[in-house]
């Protein structure tokens, strides 16, 4: 991890990379099981990023490595898998996904009942890593909501007694622009406080388009050694023409033409070409669920929407027009949450490595601003948020 930190968010993080380094250098020994609580996605794949690092060699990676999802595999399933011994590999890691299937519909005893008994006596050579990305954690923990309180204390009391609960809590503006500034300097580079400002500032503290975006910015600014304010104007006019808001856009007006073509042009443009595909897919949902947000609270001008929608949750300034009136174009809340649960299906699909990544893409586009079918499911009010 870039630099120190004083965010909770990123404190969490360190606590958490210090443990691995220390486990897989023979120095310590990790708990048998994690929750990474919390829907920071820059810090959740900085998690994943240093497992995957320490534990899952390249090579053994089909035989080590399970992605699972609660709302597919039972809890029974995952602890099945985890207790029996990999023939492969001398370790392995699962990751257990929509862990809020845990907490709805009923007491869940008999699950909670197998969790306590596995975390009695775990496989030594398994690390079972659950991702509850259900929940809001802001900057200030203080301003944390009822419900995602309630729901924290709830995994404290049940996964938290055998489990190291780790906090990522959401990256405040202030932190933001010191973790740029500082991996700027790591970089060689000493980027301007008024360029850290702008650069936070216009793309509304989202860190995973940050950290994006300062790649292209040290790029760009090479064999200078320094970012300045007018190169960041510069590059980040650039990230908004590339945006996903002219494909939201087409999106939500049923141009599936336009809106295909767009997709194939964000795709060619991308550096990472299909592999940016879960990237993409992120910043659709994020879109989607401000929608959602501005449908609900019937914002209706710029200035009600920072109301509506909580600091790291923001669009730039620049597109809080253009998102309302993509808003509302749709009808009602449940074509919102039918979008919701279809970038839901591809971000499943992108996961389980398809031999075509752009094929998933074009299929969701295509379905995305296609008229809804009357029967189309529904999510249901626990099944909106997205995970990382």
């Amino acid at each position: 991890m870039s630099g120190a930190h004083r965010g909770p968010g990123f404190a969490a993080l360190s606590r958490l990379l210090q443990e691995i380094e220390a486990a897989a250098a023979g120095k310590g020994r990790l708990k048998p099981g994690y929750v990474l609580a919390g829907d920071e996605l820059f810090l959740l794949d900085r998690c994943r990023a240093a497992i995957l690092k320490a534990f899952v060699p390249p090579d053994l990676k089909e035989f080590c490595l399970s992605d699972l999802d609660l709302a597919e595999t039972s809890i029974f399933e995952v602890l099945d898998r985890a207790q029996t011994p990999s023939l492969m590999a001398p370790f392995q890691v699962i990751f257990v996904r929509n862990v809020r299937q845990l907490y709805t519909r009923g007491a869940k005893k008999d699950e909670f009942a197998a969790l306590d008994r596995y975390f009695r006596s775990p496989n030594p050579q398994a690390l079972v890593v659950f991702i509850a990305d259900f929940l809001r954690i802001p900057a200030d923990a203080r301003r944390m909501e009822m419900d995602d309180r309630n729901r924290f204390e709830r995994i404290g009391e049940t996964l938290g007694e055998r489990c190291g609960i780790v906090e990522l809590a959401r990256v405040s503006e202030e932190d933001a622009m010191r973790w740029a500034a500082t991996t700027a300097q790591e970089a060689g580079a000493r980027m301007d406080p008024d360029a850290a400002r702008e650069l936070v500032d216009a793309l509304g503290a989202d860190m995973m388009l940050i950290s994006s975006e300062l790649e292209k910015l040290l790029l760009y600014t090479q064999g200078r050694g320094r970012i300045t304010l007018g190169d960041v104007e510069t590059m980040v006019l650039a990230a908004r023409q590339r945006s996903l808001y002219e494909l939201t856009d087409a999106i939500s007006a049923r141009d599936r033409v336009r809106a295909l073509a767009l997709l194939h042009g964000l795709l060619n443009s991308s550096d990472a070409g299909e592999d940016a595909a879960i990237g993409h897919l992120y910043m659709l949902a994020r879109t989607f669920r401000q929608m959602l947000v501005i449908v609900e609270k019937n914002v209706r001008d710029s200035r009600a929407i920072w109301q509506a929608l909580w600091q790291g949750f923001r669009m730039p300034p620049f597109a809080a027009d253009d998102l309302i009136r993509q808003a509302r174009r749709y009808k009602s809340r449940r074509e919102l949450a039918r979008a919701l649960r279809l970038v839901a299906r591809a971000d499943r699909e992108l996961r389980s490595s398809p031999p075509d990544k752009r094929l998933v893409l074009e299929r969701l586009v295509y379905e995305l601003a296609s008229e809804p079918k009357p029967t189309a499911p529904l999510l249901g009010p626990a099944q909106l948020s997205f995970e990382a």
